[in-house]
């Protein structure tokens, strides 16, 4: 599949991407959105299914990485300390988040009924950006019905640009938006995949470098100090224990400097990795679990293919995103109308 960016010329480096050029390259992997554009509303919910199984029962290896941490998303912590995800992650507006707690533990509550009786507590996690520059984020409009709406809408085709928790967002003086890209690689003898998603929110105006080298500069007046907020989530399917996915979702990083970024003083920017190539039973009778792992001196592919798939979901999130006027009439034109004006 051509992404956004690709239509327009710009390759991020040389890896060859998946059948779809998305996250859910990955096999089980879904991604939903609900999106709220109304009044000075623009925001919404953005939802990712690492696998199509009970989460809280069946577990996957995983690991965060903080880039700079000025932000408030919740259940990063166990994540670090434990290296397991176990439930569906939400992305949505900062002021969301308790909201997008909430539904994931009722959703999580119903499917294993055991959780805090007999099994102990669920770490849900849901990660944010601001959108108030164009969307009212004081309203606290968000529901937990919309948060349901965005993890049942799932699939493995999802738009990109202006929806779900990428509504609102900006992202180099332009609109920002969700963005997706994969890179398929051999290992072995046999192809595996590394996908990313991104909720764009960061960097500033004038900052933006694309792959040939151009530097657009949007009309809005150049920004004086880097804000906002980048969240990345990687999926692969490469068999890495938690301290491997560490490492890789620390190269997200290399794909924003490669944009022009330098994670400012009051950006929040965040990489999640995962892995879907073995899951971990939460209810498990011996003492060992066996594992598979990559050989460490062969991880650099990954690193490679994490680079690149974010720094090419981040561009794809601004081309898919049209020009926005938001909350009192503020306003972010499209890098997809830049580059049309400037080819």
């Amino acid at each position: 599949m051509t992404s956004p960016s690709r239509s327009h010329g710009l390759i991020c480096g040389d890896l060859e991407p998946g059948s779809r050029n998305l996250i859910t390259d990955v096999s089980g992997v879904s991604v939903g959105h609900h999106t709220v554009i109304e009044g000075n509303l623009r925001t919404g919910f953005t939802a990712v299914w690492p696998h199509q199984g009970n989460l809280f029962r069946e577990k996957l290896p995983a690991a965060v990485e903080v880039i700079n941490g000025f932000g408030k998303s919740a259940g990063l912590m166990q994540v670090e300390e434990l290296g397991t995800l176990e439930s569906p992650i939400l992305l949505t507006n900062t002021f969301g988040v308790g909201t997008g707690v909430n539904a994931l533990v009722r959703r999580e509550l119903a499917e294993n009924p055991e959780i805090d009786r007999s099994a102990g507590t669920v770490n849900t996690l849901v990660m944010e950006c601001n959108d108030g520059y164009l969307s009212d984020i004081n309203a606290l409009a968000l529901s937990e019905d919309d948060a349901f709406s965005a993890l049942k809408t799932a699939s493995d085709n999802f738009g990109q640009g202006s929806v779900g928790a990428g509504t609102g967002t900006s992202c180099f003086g332009f609109k920002g938006g969700i963005g997706s890209a994969s890179r398929v690689f051999d290992l072995d003898g046999s192809a595996y995949t590394l996908g990313a998603l991104v909720q764009s929110n960061f960097g500033r105006a004038g900052d933006l470098v694309l792959p040939d080298g151009r530097r657009p500069s949007p009309e809005a007046a150049r920004q004086t100090e880097e804000r906002g907020s980048v969240i990345i989530v990687l999926a692969m399917d490469v068999p890495l224990e938690s301290r491997q996915l560490k490492r890789v979702a620390k190269r997200a990083a290399a794909g924003l400097a490669r944009l022009g970024a330098y994670y400012g003083n009051g950006s929040g920017d965040v990489a999640l990795a995962f892995s879907t190539a073995q899951r971990l039973a939460h209810f498990q009778e011996s003492d060992f679990v066996a594992l598979d792992v990559l050989k460490e001196d062969r991880i650099d592919v990954l690193f490679k293919a994490a680079t690149e798939t974010t720094q090419e979901a981040v561009l794809n999130s601004m081309i898919a995103s049209p020009a926005m006027t938001g909350r009192s009439g503020n306003h972010r034109p499209s890098l997809a109308d830049w580059l049309a004006a400037n080819r």
